[in-house]
């Protein structure tokens, strides 16, 4: 009868899996579990993330795509630069979320919410979650994202201003 080989089938019960604060981050704010590999190294990673209620992370992204599962509680996700946690989508447990490679999100869990949610985040590293403006399809994204943003604001205002609507000379932006 054949034992487990524990180098060859690695175990960690949960008591054994060690959670750290996320650097720059307040405790019981967002905490990190690394279970394989590492973020910010070359090749697979699985980490386990804790998102405590009443903490959301500033819109960001990642280089390359992160892969996720709601293990408990409720996630709360939203894409683009423009942060309104209120708008954001629940994903309860048992729920996939796909993070794609170079587009703007931010996640967290509402202060309302009674209990943390974990998720597994997994995909392959590095992730460079900083902006990297070297990038030229990310700073076109970036540049994009921002004309868009401009002409909607512009639409605003010259409506709030004029009280006449958008003027038949210039072109609108369509939906």
């Amino acid at each position: 009868m054949s034992q487990r080989n524990p180098a060859e089938t690695i175990v960690r019960l949960p008591d054994e899996i060690t959670w750290n604060t996320a650097p720059g981050t307040a405790p019981e704010s967002v905490e990190e579990a690394v279970l394989a590999g590492g973020e910010n190294d070359s090749g697979p990673y699985l980490v386990l993330m804790k998102w405590y209620p009443g903490y959301f992370s500033a819109p960001h992204f990642y280089r390359t795509d992160r892969l996720c599962v709601v293990l408990s509680g409720t996630w709360w996700v939203n894409s683009g630069p423009d942060f309104d946690p209120e708008r954001a989508d629940p994903a309860p447990a048992g729920t996939f979320v796909r993070r794609v490679a170079g587009t703007a999100h931010y996640d967290g869990v509402p202060a309302h919410a009674t209990e943390p949610a974990v998720i597994a985040v997994s995909g392959v590293g590095p992730v460079h979650p900083d902006l990297d403006r070297s990038d030229p399809a990310l700073a076109t994204q970036r540049l994009t994202r921002r004309v868009r943003r401009i002409g909607r604001t512009v639409e605003r205002q010259w409506d709030q201003i004029s009280g006449r609507g958008w003027p038949r000379w210039w072109p609108r932006r369509s939906s």
